[in-house]
């Protein structure tokens, strides 16, 4: 079996449709893929309506997160959650007002530019988004096409980075308490590429520790932001704390270079993650 647990539709970040995205993943040869837009279940039904024979879909969804340490400031860090019940009233409110944070820190960001003279509009970029969650990625393909940047990563690299005079932060889940709303909607909470240095500072052991102690039950191993270094300490660390392991593309389509599938999930992995979720079904023949 080929699994990939962590894609992004339009619904969020990505650039590929819900339906475009599962008949791509289909294409790809995967057996299973998971779609985890960013903090909305939006883009699950038009998935699973349009799911090509023969492909297993695993309801999933990416929070936005920040681990707070008790000797620094607070670190992002992402919480991919699986069959999850997406009707559970606290963990439905928590959804609901970060997506609200997005649509407040997306305005600002577009604001200050547009005040600087960059030709940005953010009613223009919240109707692109086809009622989705807005994030950067939407204001950098409004950059894209404005000729202001050559690419989204330039974009990324430059105006959105987040020593930026345009960034504007969010008040993202403390990450033990998504976690703890995960398992009560019945779900899977699994740490995202939790050592991708090369998206800024990650937290250290003791805090996949305490993570664990919340009930973490993942750790996202074989990303393609990791290192191999980085993927063998991961699933030392993984193995030592018994959680279970995946593996995963972080397919956005165009936004990203890395293509559907680049990293996969191994099958007793993926049998183990079923297991230890009660909230929904995956949707499969």
């Amino acid at each position: 079996m080929r699994i990939d647990l962590h894609t992004h539709s339009s619904v969020s970040d990505g650039t590929d449709s819900p339906a475009t995205l599962v008949a791509t993943a289909a294409a790809a040869g995967l057996d299973v893929v998971a779609l985890t837009d960013h903090d909305t279940t939006a883009g699950w039904t038009a998935a699973a309506e349009a799911r090509p024979a023969g492909l297993t879909i695993v309801p999933g969804m990416e929070l936005s997160c920040r681990y707070f340490s008790s000797d620094g400031p607070p670190i992002a860090v992402h919480l991919l959650a699986y069959l999850f019940d997406p009707l559970h009233p606290a963990f439905a409110a928590e959804r609901a007002r970060l997506r609200e944070e997005r649509l407040s820190r997306g305005e600002r960001i577009v604001t200050g530019l547009a005040a600087d003279g960059y030709p940005v509009a953010w009613a223009q970029i919240v109707a692109r988004s086809e009622g989705g969650v807005v994030g950067r990625p939407h204001i950098a393909r409004a950059l894209v096409e404005a000729g202001v940047v050559d690419s989204v990563d330039h974009a990324f690299a430059t105006l959105l980075h987040h020593r930026s005079p345009y960034y504007a932060p969010k008040a993202d889940t403390d990450v033990l308490d998504g976690i703890r709303l995960v398992r009560a909607a019945g779900g899977v909470p699994v740490f995202a590429h939790g050592l991708a240095t090369s998206r800024g500072r990650v937290v250290g052991d003791d805090a996949i520790a305490a993570m664990t102690a919340a009930g973490l039950l993942g750790v996202e191993v074989d990303h393609p932001d990791h290192t191999p270094d980085q993927r063998a300490y991961l699933r030392a660390l993984a193995d030592g704390l018994g959680l279970i392991r995946t593996g995963s593309s972080d397919y956005h389509g165009t936004n990203k270079r890395t293509p559907i599938a680049t990293c996969t999930t191994e099958p007793d992995q993926y049998e183990a993650l079923l297991a230890a979720g009660t909230g929904v079904p995956v949707v499969t023949d």
